[in-house]
């Protein structure tokens, strides 16, 4: 069922499927051993009629859309499933990297580093812009009934490879300055998350999955979307710039023409 832009040799490893908190910084704690504060990140919350398929998306399975109830909406509690598991409409992205930056220190570095292979970037996507679809859905591990991560799957339009060209690119440029996580290029995988479970609020359910598989049945064919890839981020977590977005430490722009 797995349909996400992975690396071309096939590799496919999967994301940590549990994370903890340390800190009043909520710094990611992947292994116990490799803690994350920022990202490369592909913006993809820029484009409003994707917003508005993933509200119309949420409003559905929800119970918000009077027009077409879902069969299943009465039975959401047992299947695990509540507003706080979306994800937010406004920060919408691919993730290419996860950084450690500890300090404002490691932050410069990082932003001259994304300055510092702007050609290479071109280079690699044979200086042209650079599509995806989004179509489908998928679960990252686990299956449909205990799910703890629904996505989009991606395909780049042409599938010529030249985005994840772009990818290494940028992965192999943090890798060398030592700010990129443990086996990052192996750990690749271009896909928009759409729920979470490791978003809920309410930790006293202690429900660490969800069952999507009447989700699946509605929508797993669901079209998304192409939409043009248009810049890469060096993104903070948590915290947000005025557009709802990450707040953006530095940014890289793809040719767009």
């Amino acid at each position: 069922m797995a349909n996400f832009l992975q690396n071309r040799d096939g590799s496919s490893s999967s994301h940590p499927t549990s994370l903890a908190y340390k800190g009043k910084q909520k710094q990611i704690v992947q292994g116990q051993r490799e803690v994350f504060t920022h990202f490369v990140s592909l913006p993809l919350a820029i484009y409003p009629e994707l917003q508005e398929n993933l509200e119309a998306f949420q409003n559905s399975i929800l119970g918000n859309n009077d027009k077409n109830p879902m069969k299943f909406q009465g039975t959401l509690a047992e299947m695990g499933i509540e507003k706080s598991i979306f994800v937010t409409p406004k920060a919408l992205h691919l993730t290419v990297v996860m950084l450690k930056l500890e300090n404002n220190e490691s932050v410069v570095k990082a932003q001259n580093i994304i300055k510092s292979i702007s050609s290479n970037l071109k280079h690699a996507l044979n200086n042209r812009p650079v599509f995806i679809r989004l179509k489908g859905l998928d679960c990252m591990t686990g299956s449909l009934d205990k799910t703890r991560v629904l996505y989009a799957p991606v395909e780049e339009v042409g599938d010529e490879g030249r985005l994840l060209n772009a990818c290494h690119v940028i992965i192999d440029a943090f890798e060398k300055a030592g700010f990129a996580g443990k086996d990052a290029k192996s750990r690749l995988k271009l896909h928009v998350t759409l729920m979470n479970a490791s978003y809920r609020k309410d930790k006293s359910k202690k429900m660490d999955t969800f069952d999507a598989r009447e989700i699946y049945k509605e929508f797993g064919n669901k079209d998304w979307g192409t939409y043009l890839i248009r810049e890469a981020h060096i993104s903070q977590r948590y915290k947000y710039d005025l557009n709802g977005y990450f707040h953006c430490c530095a940014s890289l722009p793809f040719p767009l023409k």
